[in-house]
């Protein structure tokens, strides 16, 4: 069909092209689905990229980054419960709690920007801060600082605290028993035995700061509760005129018990130390001051020192004779002054120092006068073998059991030991492990290699006190009524042999025996109040040690008051006297001061008029 020269072939040509363009790949895509299809892919992959990164942080790390968020508004703050306090028997306070603060603030100069330090700070420096704006991303926890009100006198029987060490902290022992940076612990006496009770359990209280670590408002708290009240068996005013009798700047130790309970009435080791220290900043020059000190001002003389106990021991020896039948009531010995064994030479000490002798001696005048001839020759009757015995089943050459730590055992010696101590390796004839009767002599007088601690000497006078009941040691208050406490037992002895042992410990300490300082011993409350007299029995003890040049220990052992059954002086008229069961026993020691009775007789006789003026 043919239209006409008005339509040129260009029309037709046209359409052609048109079909041409429309069917390029290329540009027919991307005008058409093409655009759409890339929008698409963009959009979903961006959605689920956001949707991943979503679900990561809300539910793979969500509690984390809630716990941080939570950090950054909210803060715990540790409540330290205060440290339950130490009393004595009668129930006042031997400790205090000062109320202060623990300041937590980040390290300075540490890599770790997260890491705290702790510093503690005063009440009146910590409610100052509160006041005027803490540092910088700093906190304040309520904290206790101990006080100890009669340090001095009773350092080695309350002990101290103080904070544990790092490599403590590390170790799962205190750990597992929540301890953490800035605790402090019981390290030695009734803080560190009683440590589980008295330490409490420490509060939590949830509060909300700003950023700048400011609190807003508390949003929880869990209260702090306080560690348990510990009655000890201390008199605090025994403890403090034992400190304040004894001999200034002498080293020795005092034990007062009550006899039938075994309860440590009062512990005294000199030089003491303050334990204050300890719970405040201490220098280290402080620190090596002390625990360099030559005179061991740290160490307790009272249950941890050995020495010979002198003739405080022939009440043991006495013992032994009379249970062994090696001696009897009536048993004499004649004082020549010395005993000679071929070139040894055993004197006397009333011959040694006066030339004087003290005649024809029984156990009672022997005790009396502390006469060494009758002991040797009664050492020499019973024999090594169960004086020993004898000994050990009054408690030395172990420990007796008291809770304090460093308790020492002391030494009991029998050929056995020796034999083993002195074996020559070099000449096995040597015969310098035998046993000689001059051992068994000095042992008889408590001499020669017997080691003593002063809390044994006070358990043999304890004996004697007790009608032969033996009560362990203790430092804790003892509710229980005479003997019936679970740590005292009878050691079996005839009432014979305890009354002779009184009746000798009786006479010296009334004229003409040793103990001059008890002589007629009373006490009187005012000028014109009567006197009352109370019967006391004591043994004194004079005890070389090393350089026999220098002066001897000095010891004296006493109880009071005697039993009325073997109480002669309740048979004189005229006199107010105390009687009844004994109730205190006091062994004091003064390290190489001289004669028992001169040094440390003095002492006791303080204690005792201090005790029965109440």
């Amino acid at each position: 069909m043919k239209f006409g020269s008005a339509f040129s072939d260009s029309v037709t040509g046209g359409k052609a092209t048109e079909r041409r363009l429309f069917r390029t790949p290329s540009a027919s895509w991307w005008s058409g689905s093409g655009r759409f299809l890339l929008f698409t892919s963009v959009l979903f992959f961006s959605l689920f990229a956001l949707f991943f990164r979503l679900f990561h942080l809300t539910v793979v790390k969500g509690h984390e980054y809630r716990s941080l968020a939570d950090g950054n508004r909210t803060r715990v703050l540790i409540q330290h419960a205060p440290r339950g306090l130490l009393l004595d028997r009668t129930g006042k306070p031997l400790v205090s709690n000062i109320p202060q603060y623990r300041l937590i603030r980040p390290c300075e100069g540490t890599a770790d920007a997260t890491q705290e330090c702790t510093t503690r700070v005063s009440q009146e420096e910590g409610d100052a801060m509160q006041k005027n704006g803490l540092p910088l991303g700093s906190f304040l926890e309520v904290d206790y600082q101990r006080l100890y009100l009669y340090p001095e006198a009773t350092a080695h029987v309350v002990g101290y605290i103080n904070e544990l060490s790092e490599d403590e902290l590390q170790d799962e022992y205190y750990a597992l028993r929540g301890y953490g940076p800035g605790d402090r612990i019981g390290r030695v006496g009734a803080e560190e035995v009683f440590e589980e009770r008295l330490r409490g359990k420490n509060g939590k209280q949830l509060v909300e700061v700003d950023a700048s670590g400011k609190i807003l408002r508390v949003l929880g708290s869990d209260p702090a509760i306080p560690g348990e009240y510990i009655t000890l068996s201390l008199d605090i005013g025994l403890s403090v005129t034992a400190e304040t009798a004894f001999p200034v700047g002498q080293k020795g130790a005092v034990v007062i018990t009550k006899p039938s309970t075994g309860e440590i009435v009062g512990l005294y080791s000199s030089p003491s130390y303050n334990p204050n220290l300890f719970t405040s900043v201490m220098s280290m020059e402080q620190y090596h001051g002390l625990v360099n000190n030559p005179d061991q001002p740290m160490f307790n003389r009272s249950i941890g020192g050995v020495y010979p106990p002198g003739s405080t021991f022939k009440i043991v020896t006495a013992l032994a004779g009379l249970e062994e039948k090696s001696i009897q009531k009536d048993t004499i010995v004649e004082d020549t002054g010395v005993i000679t064994i071929g070139p040894y030479k055993f004197p006397n000490w009333f011959f040694l120092q006066y030339g004087k002798t003290d005649g024809f001696v029984d156990v009672v005048k022997a005790l009396q006068r502390s006469n060494d001839i009758f002991f040797y020759k009664a050492g020499e009757m019973i024999g090594i073998t169960k004086l020993s015995q004898w000994a050990r089943k009054v408690g030395i050459g172990k420990p007796l059991g008291i809770e304090l730590s460093g308790e020492a055992s002391g030494l009991m010696p029998d050929p056995a030991w020796k034999q083993e101590r002195f074996v020559s390796p070099e000449d096995l004839e040597a015969r310098n492990n035998d046993w000689y009767l001059g051992d068994t002599y000095h042992v008889a007088i408590g001499q020669g290699y017997l080691m003593t601690t002063p809390l044994q000497v006070n358990a043999w006078t304890d004996v004697i006190a007790n009608n032969g009941v033996q009560c362990r040691p203790t430092i804790k208050k003892v509710t229980n009524s005479k003997y019936q406490s679970p740590t005292c037992k009878s050691l079996d002895i005839h009432k014979e042999t305890i009354s002779l042992i009184t009746q000798g410990m009786q006479e010296a300490c009334a004229t003409g025996g040793t103990g001059w300082p008890l002589f007629d011993f009373h006490v009187q409350a005012t000028a014109s109040a009567a006197m009352t007299y109370i019967p006391v029995a004591c043994k004194t003890g004079t005890a070389e040690f090393g350089d026999t040049t220098g002066k001897p220990h000095a010891w004296f052992t006493v109880f009071a008051p005697i039993p009325e059954q073997y109480n002669s002086s309740l048979k004189e008229s005229g006199k107010t006297i105390i009687s009844g069961d004994p109730e205190l026993a006091i062994s004091v020691l003064v390290e190489g001061a001289g004669e028992g009775s001169d040094q440390a007789s003095p002492v006791a006789k303080k204690i005792l008029e201090a005790w029965f003026l109440r």
